[in-house]
Order: structure tokens, then sequence, then C-alpha cells
């Protein structure tokens, strides 16, 4: 037997209870769920394509910030089927609305890499924080996840953008 829910747009079947996301909370974790795909998506074409000085280095960075993206792609995702909101991470979908701009074809020297992979950290970071407080007025949990998927790109953030800083002296 299946009813329709007239106060959210969900369809709740037989054995789905519980608390059912809204619209909005669905869209904004859908945003979040597409910026960390491409953080993905981007971070492995980075990690095929980086050349120059401290390659090996940024090389393996690289991969824990695809394997982390691609983990909190899925923690995001199965949070909206536990709230009945159904994730969309189809590459047409990613690609046209992803907020992370285009990555450059080819290689790219580690420096540049560097500089566009913090660009890219921050940006999805960016739409996390933009999303948050009516994540969190709707659904404190939701936003529990988002705090730790922060902490973590703000943190890799940091680390990576450290190999291009240069030490400030008094």
């Amino acid at each position: 037997m299946t009813t329709t829910s007239h106060t959210k747009t969900a369809v709740r079947t037989r054995g789905n209870s519980g608390f059912v996301a809204s619209p909005e909370l669905a869209t904004s974790l859908q945003r979040v769920l597409v910026d960390l795909i491409e953080l993905h998506l981007q971070g492995k074409q980075a990690h095929w394509n980086v050349v120059g000085k401290n390659f090996r280095d940024l090389h393996l960075q690289l991969d824990e910030i695809v394997d982390d993206a691609r983990e909190f792609s899925d923690v995001i995702a199965e949070r909206m089927r536990a709230l009945q909101a159904t994730p969309d991470g189809r590459s047409a979908t990613v690609s046209e609305t992803t907020t992370l701009a285009g990555y450059p074809e080819g290689e790219v020297d580690t420096a540049e890499t560097v500089d566009l992979i913090t660009e890219r950290l921050n940006a999805t970071v960016g739409t996390m924080r933009e999303v948050h407080d009516q994540v969190d007025d709707e659904d404190p949990t939701s936003a529990d996840i988002l705090h730790t998927v922060i902490t973590a790109l703000e943190q890799y953030a940091w680390m990576i953008s450290a190999e291009n800083r240069v030490a400030a002296r008094a």
C-alpha cells in the first residue's frame, strides 16, 4: 500500500517511516553530493597528470583526498536515501550542477596542481557552508555529517596549500 504525505513530497510505502527530507533539505544535500563527486573526479584527474617537483608526495596525497571525497559522497547519498530523498550522481547531473570549475586537460605542474586542488577543496567546503544553516535547522544529524566532512576537507586544503606557501618571517 502506498500513501502520499501531503506535508512532504516524498512517497511513503509500507515499512518506510520516520523523518522525511523536505525538498529544500534534499536539494541542499544534492548540492553537496555533486561537488563531492566532482572533487573525487578532478582529484583523480590531477593524480594521473601531475608532474614536477615533489611529484610522489603530491601524487599520494591526491589519492587520500580522492578516497575521502568518494567516501564522503557515499555517506551523503546514503543519508539522502535514509531521509527518503533520491540522490543523483549521474555524470550529466554532476557536470551540469557542480560549483567546481573545470580541471585543465593534460599534464599539470605540481605547483599549479596544488593551487587548483586547494581551490576545489575550498569550493566544495563553500557549498557545504552555504547550505549548512538550512540543513541544521531541519536536520541536525545531516549537519553533523557536514561538520565531519568540512573538518576533513579544510585540513586537506591547509596541508596541500602549504606546498606553495612561503614562510612569513618577522
